[in-house]
Formats: C-alpha cells, sequence, structure tokens
C-alpha cells in the first residue's frame, strides 16, 4: 500500500495509528466486510462459507469463523440465513 502511493511504510503506520488502530486491523475488517457482502448477495447463494472466505482474502477458515464472530456477533451461517436483522 504505501509503495502504491509512494509513501513508507511507516507513514502509513503512523496515519493507522491517529486513527488508534493498525493496518493490519483496518484490513482485516475489510476483508471480515467483504465476506459479509458476500454471504449477503443473493448472486453468491450458491457459493459455499468456505469459497466466500477464501475469495474474501482468508487461507485459514478457522480464522475466519472466529473473527467474523467477533467483529459480527454471529456465524457466517447466520447472516447467509438472514436470521439476523443486518
Amino acid at each position: 500500500m504505501a509503495l502504491r502511493h509512494g509513501v513508507t511504510p511507516r507513514c502509513v503506520q503512523k496515519l493507522f495509528e491517529t486513527e488508534g488502530r493498525t493496518f493490519s486491523s483496518f484490513v482485516l475488517d475489510q476483508r471480515l466486510a467483504r465476506a459479509r457482502r458476500l454471504l449477503s448477495d443473493p448472486r453468491y447463494a450458491d457459493w459455499t462459507i468456505s469459497s466466500i472466505a477464501f475469495e474474501a482474502g482468508f487461507g485459514d477458515l478457522s480464522y475466519f469463523h472466529r473473527a467474523f464472530r467477533r467483529l459480527y456477533g454471529a456465524t457466517p451461517s447466520d447472516i447467509r440465513q438472514g436470521t439476523l436483522g443486518f
């Protein structure tokens, strides 16, 4: 990301520090948000949850499920089934 924007990695780190977070936590949140969108999108209803996790950038399904539940308070299956008011 730093190279793409023509700044140093430390500059990117400082920008996230001012927001009280890390670059890694930002990336994780973006990946989880993408997975949640895909799980809610009828066009991806035939995709497995693991396929959606991999598409969103996760390589470890256990980690994906833990992180997803921690952020959204629901499992990916809950979101897919629409049992919650998200």
